[in-house]
């Protein structure tokens, strides 16, 4: 036998220890339990959660009716338990990894709300940024636009309907988060019974009379140029209400 075929069959036989080694190795691995269980939960833009690190280790209990520690690496299915953690309402996504100390590693992206809801049966929740409702949390209350008033009950395709008073409450919503001064000044939006919207500012003892959706962001910017110029002069508390409903103006009534 000459050393080309000497050499050959080394290689070959070598080749297959070493995939007897990886392949025993794997299956000690997968035998072994989890090191630990790591999560991070990523705080909203303003520092706060919706759930902590308790709340994700619960919700992972009960994907698998006991703690992930009890279960072999082979029994993890990274990817179920991704799935099922992301059809808690305060959970955007969820990445699960096992690294290389065998530690489960879970990272969990909270969704926003934007939007807080109270409507005309009741029912109090929050919107996220997709119009995805959410429950109230246990561990804080979101610092966010309130809407009152006569809003129909939540649908999950109320965004693709044609008319839809809460469709426009969330639609007004994104347009005073859009600007920077309504943004921090608005506290609340209430819903007449004819459709229409007053706001509540947080600053002074009037209101301000919006109407409808229509042109909401030429009113808002007609509005803004009231406060900057007018406002000033004659003060924050002379006046009852801001009507902007009507021909690009601001109509104040006194008090």
């Amino acid at each position: 036998m000459n050393s080309t075929k000497l050499r050959k069959i080394a290689w070959i036989t070598g080749l297959a220890l070493l995939a007897v080694v990886v392949v025993s190795a794997i299956g000690k691995r997968e035998e072994s339990y989890p090191a630990g269980v790591k999560v991070n939960v990523v705080p909203l833009q303003d520092g706060q959660s919706l759930l902590n690190e308790n709340d994700v280790i619960e919700l992972s209990k009960k994907v698998y009716g006991y703690q992930l520690e009890s279960q072999s690496l082979g029994q993890i299915d990274v990817k179920r338990l991704e799935e099922m953690l992301e059809t808690d309402a305060f959970i955007r996504d969820a990445d699960v990894y096992l690294d290389a100390r065998n530690q489960v590693n879970i990272l969990v992206r909270q969704r926003e709300p934007v939007l807080r809801i109270i409507d005309n049966n009741g029912s109090n929740y929050y919107l996220d940024k997709s119009g995805v409702r959410m429950p109230l949390s246990k561990r804080f209350a979101a610092h966010v636009l309130v809407a009152t008033g006569n809003i129909p009950p939540y649908d999950p395709s109320f965004l693709e309907r044609k008319r839809n008073l809460l469709k426009d409450v969330f639609l007004l919503a994104q347009v005073i988060r859009a600007d920077d001064f309504f943004k921090v000044m608005t506290e609340q939006v209430y819903v007449s019974n004819k459709g229409e919207f007053t706001l509540v500012p947080k600053i002074g003892d009037h209101k301000i009379i919006f109407g409808k959706l229509e042109f909401a962001e030429e009113k808002l910017r007609i509005l803004k140029i009231f406060y900057q110029e007018g406002m000033p002069y004659e003060g924050w508390r002379k006046y009852k209400t801001l009507d902007v409903r009507f021909n690009r103006q601001v109509v104040c009534k006194k008090r």
